[in-house]
């Protein structure tokens, strides 16, 4: 079922719009809750909560893309439980190391998460991402926005982990030296 169909049956407060979104769309929100979460219930979870609150915003929201919609959604929720779920803690998994690694590069000022999703600056690094060659481009996403570790980044596209690690590294340095021409910094 095409994503406008799948759309039309939430509109239309069909039940089968979960359904149809689950079968098209339940991997890939799992992938993006577990690469967050690491735990598996968790991630089933949040990819059902994903659901219901697809649900609850169609309508009047009426997305269009809906894989970008559902993930945007999925990653909100996993990093909200993420987020109580290490309230105390500190280290281990990749959400805190990717978040880190982006610290530098985004202004101070509320926690990182929050910033990250502002809308302003949500902008400004799409517009750098556009800027980038694609191969960087899918490299950065992959860490940054679907939290991949550098293990997996290296695996999917043959490149060393040293590679990897050079390419974000490179990559971020670009967006800070962008983010302060863009004036994102108080200086």
């Amino acid at each position: 079922m095409n994503d406008e169909a799948i759309v039309t049956l939430y509109w239309e407060r069909s039940e089968s719009a979960i359904e149809e979104t689950a079968a098209k769309y339940g991997r890939y929100c799992h992938s993006i809750a577990y690469n967050i979460l690491y735990n598996e219930e968790d991630a089933k979870e949040c990819v059902n909560d994903t659901y219901m609150s697809a649900w609850n915003s169609m309508p009047p929201h009426r997305p269009e893309i809906l894989s970008t919609f559902l993930g945007k959604i999925t990653r909100r929720i996993s990093l909200k439980k993420w987020r109580y779920k290490n309230a105390e803690k500190r280290g281990g998994g990749e959400v805190p190391l990717a978040l880190e690694e982006l610290m530098e590069c985004i202004p101070a000022g509320g926690h990182i998460g929050e910033r990250i999703e502002a809308e302003e600056i949500s902008k400004v690094i799409s517009e750098f991402l556009l800027k980038l060659k694609d191969t960087e481009r899918r490299v950065f996403v992959l860490r940054y926005w679907y939290l991949k570790s550098v293990v997996d980044i290296s695996k999917q596209f043959g490149f060393s982990e040293s590679k990897v690690k050079s390419i974000l590294y490179r990559v971020r340095l670009r967006l800070l030296e962008y983010l302060k021409k863009e004036g994102m910094f108080d200086e």
